[in-house]
């Protein structure tokens, strides 16, 4: 199957109404980044012991479920701003605060990405229809640290080109993340990612990156999902700490940002599809750290 016959549909979305921010419970912790322009500068390291992987683990494991609850809700005539609302009281009755939440001014606690958008979708009155995907990003910060998580969901029937995509999108973040093993560079996640894209004739966006993860919400790593050889060369330890989160797409790789600063949008308006786990590299590979800890 190549993008260039593909039928799935192409995007028209337009911005809808966003709702009032949300109220956080005064007694859960903020990140330090909550009223703030944007976040302090880390200067901590990307290497973690055992202790503060096993906290980013339960962060992540709250973050999927979330995500495995909200998911459940996914339905023709649902719109995203009642799917933000949901996982944010999913997270705060918790004890969590919804990472998303203020963020560099970012207003809702999760991002309701649809159809043509890669990324950063803001939840608003947009109303999902049969046939489109949405992909659902949900981070939870707990006792001081992040897990991050994304997941692309079908919306209804969907075309069996979009329902392709995000088959093969999940196929290529897990590929990256099986390419992973102590000693060898960060490059080859990125490499393994886009050399099984390709066979299909998708895109995968440069321009968004894995990152690192745990006491500040994106550490500085870089994490690229394109074959970045011989830059990011940097080699992976056991310890380390980040997400892969490929976005795929049936088309261009280019995108736009619409006027909100956020959203961004392929280019052709393309379909895209995108997952992610935040992980752990292990003496021998990977731990997934965003993996449901419980029945949701």
């Amino acid at each position: 199957m190549s993008s260039a016959g593909s039928t799935a549909p192409v995007g028209t979305l337009t911005k809808g109404t966003v709702s009032p921010e949300r109220p956080v419970p005064a007694h859960i912790e903020r990140p330090e980044y909550v009223g703030r322009p944007a976040p302090e500068k880390y200067t901590g390291q990307d290497v973690f012991d055992a202790a503060m992987v096993g906290r980013i683990r339960r962060a992540g494991q709250l973050a999927a479920d979330a995500m495995v609850a909200t998911g459940r809700l996914i339905t023709p005539g649902v719109t995203t701003d009642e799917l933000d609302a949901f996982a944010h009281d999913y997270l705060v009755e918790r004890g969590a605060y919804p990472s998303c939440l203020g963020y560099r001014g970012f207003p809702k606690s999760i991002c309701t990405s649809v159809n043509e958008v890669v990324c950063h979708g803001i939840p608003d009155s947009t109303v999902l229809a049969d046939g489109d995907i949405v992909n659902l990003d949900i981070t939870a910060y707990i006792d001081g640290v992040h897990g991050d998580h994304n997941v692309t969901f079908l919306v209804g029937d969907v075309d069996e080109d979009s329902r392709l995509l995000v088959e093969r999108s999940h196929e290529a973040m897990m590929r990256g993340i099986r390419a992973i093993r102590p000693g060898r560079p960060i490059n080859v996640i990125g490499r393994a990612i886009e050399v099984y894209a390709r066979r299909f004739g998708y895109g995968s966006v440069h321009e968004f990156i894995g990152h690192g993860v745990g006491p500040a919400f994106h550490t500085g790593l870089v994490i690229p999902h394109y074959d970045a050889a011989p830059d990011y060369s940097q080699p992976l330890e056991p310890g380390m700490v980040f997400t892969v989160e490929p976005m795929i797409t049936l088309g261009t790789r280019q995108f736009e940002l619409w006027e909100d600063d956020w959203t961004a949008v392929t280019r052709d308006r393309m379909r895209t599809a995108q997952f992610e786990h935040t992980l752990v590299v292990t003496e021998d590979g990977a731990e997934i750290l965003t993996l449901p800890n419980e029945e949701a």
